[in-house]
């Protein structure tokens, strides 16, 4: 496994840092033909922990970061490999912190692998960054035929119960899906440098403080475009001030949500997965 080196040189006669080096590797399968997902594989390194609550249906992962967040330089790595026919729920037990920066950035990378026929919900908690934070995010997906995804990533900037304003900082957030080998999904976000007077431009944010993606890639979901707008209609509340739009094209759909405090907007995209799924959330969702 390669594990890439953070930049954390430090100022001459200061001690250099310590930073958080979290792994994550999980593999699933099904027992037998036909049976319930059962875990394959596990390896856990640094502060990055797994958890397996009981529940019914699919099993659910929740990952932990005992670290407490993600300070300047860390970097942390999932790699889910979901074998052909399993099911998981992937999950967090609390929102992702990104703290302030001096210089050097953090690293988050996800890579997933799901098998003919397997099915992934990804529902980590919010991302909150704080002033002057430096994140680069990236999500790469290999699908086989037949596999499905559905994901959703929120991300907050700026701490809303302080009213914190993002003077400075970094948000670089890549996705890239593949099936059978092609691309098909690739979506590159970089915000650099005053997040939040960039957000108040219009065409950038429109005054937003929190975004939300969502994606599903299960078989079907292109045809499900109309029943989303449906959904988004019927949650609408204008006095929250969020805005959201679907869009499917390649075998996919796609929701984008923008609003101006992250509570509402994650209990809106909480809202929709639920009546989308037709299962409710994570019980950490909840508490």
């Amino acid at each position: 496994m390669h594990i890439q080196q953070a930049n954390c040189d430090a100022p001459a006669g200061v001690a250099a840092r310590q930073r958080s080096v979290g792994r994550i590797r999980l593999a699933v399968g099904p027992s037998g033909e036909g049976g319930p997902t059962r875990i394959r594989d596990l390896a856990e390194s640094g502060p990055s922990r797994l958890r397996f609550p009981r529940v019914d249906g699919a099993p659910e992962a929740v990952l932990v970061n005992t670290a407490g967040g993600i300070a300047c330089g860390d970097d942390f790595r999932v790699e889910l490999d979901l074998v052909a026919g399993s099911e998981l729920v992937f999950t967090t037990t609390a929102a992702e912190k990104i703290y302030r920066s001096d210089g050097p950035e953090s690293h988050v990378e996800n890579h997933v692998t799901i098998g003919e026929g397997a099915r992934l919900a990804w529902l980590p908690q919010e991302t909150i960054l704080f002033d002057h934070a430096r994140l680069r995010r990236r999500f790469e997906v290999d699908l086989a035929p037949g596999a499905g995804m559905l994901a959703v990533e929120i991300v907050a900037f700026g701490r809303a119960a302080r009213r914190e304003r993002i003077g400075e900082g970094l948000f670089a957030d890549a996705w890239r899906v593949r099936r059978g080998g092609r691309l098909t999904y690739a979506d590159t976000a970089l915000i650099r440098g005053p997040i939040s007077d960039l957000l108040a431009r219009p065409p950038i944010g429109g005054g937003a403080s929190a975004a939300a993606t969502l994606l599903d890639l299960g078989p079907g979901a292109e045809a499900r475009l109309e029943e989303a707008r449906a959904e988004l209609e019927r949650l609408d509340r204008p006095a929250e001030g969020i805005e959201a739009a679907a869009s499917a094209w390649n075998g996919h759909l796609a929701i984008r949500m923008l609003g101006p405090a992250v509570g509402p907007l994650r209990q809106r995209a909480a809202r929709f997965l639920s009546a989308y799924r037709g299962l409710p959330m994570p019980r950490v969702w909840q508490t």
